[in-house]
């Protein structure tokens, strides 16, 4: 099933000395990164394509994936971002009505690495205990000795500003599904709100979303400055997921810093950190992060458990915004923080446009809405 590809063996080395012996189903060369597990039984394709997973290598903890293949309308993104993947199993013959390709040639396609063949199970087990590690994946050399080397000379993400890598080059508007071509209009609709999006690595379901709900929708660098995202006369700005460090993002704070007060704003995962940051509160890196789509978190405005899709590896420290801001949700496994609410402000640290995943917080967009026409209504 797999001679296709055994002449291809590779090795995943992690920061503590750890070897795994496998083979590369996708790809070749070497590749570096922080190595974290993804517990989702299904959405490879939205994992893959999740700009949020710049700078890591993605395990996922279920053992058979490349089964569906690739198709045209799952993706997150226009590319890969994260550095490398692994597998317990990869399905060489996939088959799905919508495919238009397998995995192994889109990550071929995208200059990806796919790892198979090495007990996940025992990886993600060390990861849990240990927390994420820096690694590297090589079809190069058996030499590990060389490899620990450059795995331990590799900085991490911690100090890291991964955005200006994933965020786009230019302004655009969102419009049916996808990136529209052409000017921005100087004049928003009459009938629809506009939302400005910050795009510190934006996951498209998030555009889609705001769109399905009645949006016009305009995408900004990251870089964007507060003046100049006011200039566009948004109703409401919406704070992207993205990748790496929140702390390494201080012109990012600084803008969303010039815009609370001045108009209504949704902070989504990244966008919650820097929300967070910007309101002065302070974020810090979790042992193993959250990666999956069956995290448990309780509104605790209404008391309801809902099932949340996440992928972060930093938090906002709760303790250091409570003056500030009122938590609004709460993660069941480890009480860590994942929600905040202020006048006009909010955000999530989990993912309401559950890329893959539950539908549960989808709500949450309906919500930002009606702030957005409530606070648009109070200006006239």
């Amino acid at each position: 099933m797999f001679l296709v590809h055994k002449d291809r063996p590779a090795l995943l080395v992690l920061e503590d000395g750890s070897v795994f012996a496998g083979y590369a189903f996708a790809g070749a060369g070497e590749t570096l990164g922080e190595v974290v597990f993804n517990t989702g039984m299904t959405g490879y394709q939205e994992v893959i394509t999740d700009p949020s997973y710049k700078g890591q290598i993605v395990t996922m903890t279920y053992p058979l994936v490349g089964n569906t293949g690739i198709n045209d309308e799952d993706g997150e993104s226009a590319g890969i971002h994260l550095e490398g993947f692994i597998v317990k199993e990869y399905q060489p013959h996939p088959s799905n009505w919508r495919m238009t390709g397998s995995l192994r040639s889109f990550l071929e396609e995208k200059g990806k690495i796919g790892l198979a063949g090495i007990d996940t199970r025992a990886l993600t087990r060390r990861l849990r205990l240990s927390g994420a590690m820096r690694g590297m994946i090589s079809t190069e050399t058996r030499d590990i000795a060389r490899l620990l080397e450059k795995v331990r000379a590799y900085p991490g993400l911690v100090g890291r500003d991964l955005v200006r890598e994933v965020t786009c080059a230019g302004p655009y508007l969102w419009k049916k599904g996808a990136p529209a071509p052409g000017k921005i209009p100087a004049r928003k609709p009459v009938r629809k709100l506009r939302v400005v999006v910050l795009d510190c690595g934006v996951k498209f379901n998030i555009l889609r979303l705001l769109e399905a709900n009645g949006c016009e929708v305009l995408v900004v660098p990251a870089t964007t400055g507060s003046e100049q995202i006011l200039s566009y006369q948004p109703d409401g700005v919406l704070l992207s997921n993205g990748p790496g460090d929140p702390a390494a993002l201080p012109y990012i704070v600084d803008a969303v810093r010039g815009l609370i007060g001045r108009t209504p704003v949704f902070g989504i995962c990244l966008g919650h950190q820097i929300l967070g940051q910007a309101i002065g509160g302070r974020t810090e890196k979790l042992k193993f992060g959250h990666h999956g789509i069956n995290q448990p978190v309780k509104n605790l405005a209404t008391g309801r458990i809902e099932i949340t899709s996440q992928n972060h590896g930093f938090i906002v420290v709760p303790e250091s915004v409570a003056d500030k801001a009122q938590k609004s949700f709460v993660n069941l496994n480890d009480a860590t923080s994942e929600g905040m609410q202020m006048p006009a402000a909010m955000s999530v640290q989990y993912h309401p446009e559950a890329a893959p995943g539950p539908h549960d917080t989808e709500y949450l967009f309906a919500q930002f809405v009606e702030v957005m026409k409530n606070t648009r209504g109070g200006k006239k």
